[in-house]
């Protein structure tokens, strides 16, 4: 389940978007804090991770190193979660770059 919840925080900083205002010189500058490629990287990585341990789970259900098909069903279901929602993020950042490469300046 982590990393379905790593998916519903994936926001810069960690569910928050931190910019300090520049009294100075009236410039935005992103404050220290995690990037957005390194959250997003980190949930690749875990819903890789849960489809890698659906795929055993069945490999050892099927071989008969585990009788339980519960186990089996969820970890299927958590990896299938984790990527309909990695798909749906995809999807809105691919409609958000269209948006913004389609502005006139």
């Amino acid at each position: 389940m982590d990393a379905i919840n790593g998916l519903n925080n994936l926001r810069v900083g960690g569910g928050q978007v931190a910019c300090n205002q520049n009294a100075t010189s009236g410039t935005d500058a992103a404050a220290d804090g995690v990037s957005f490629k390194d959250v997003l990287m980190k949930n690749l990585n875990e819903v890789n991770k849960l489809q890698q341990d659906a795929d055993k789970s069945l490999e050892d259900f099927v071989t008969g190193k585990n009788q339980n098909m519960s186990e089996v069903i969820s970890a299927s279901q958590k990896a299938s979660m984790a990527f309909s929602m990695l798909t749906q993020i995809r999807n809105k950042l691919q409609d958000a770059y269209d948006e913004v490469k389609n502005l006139r300046v």
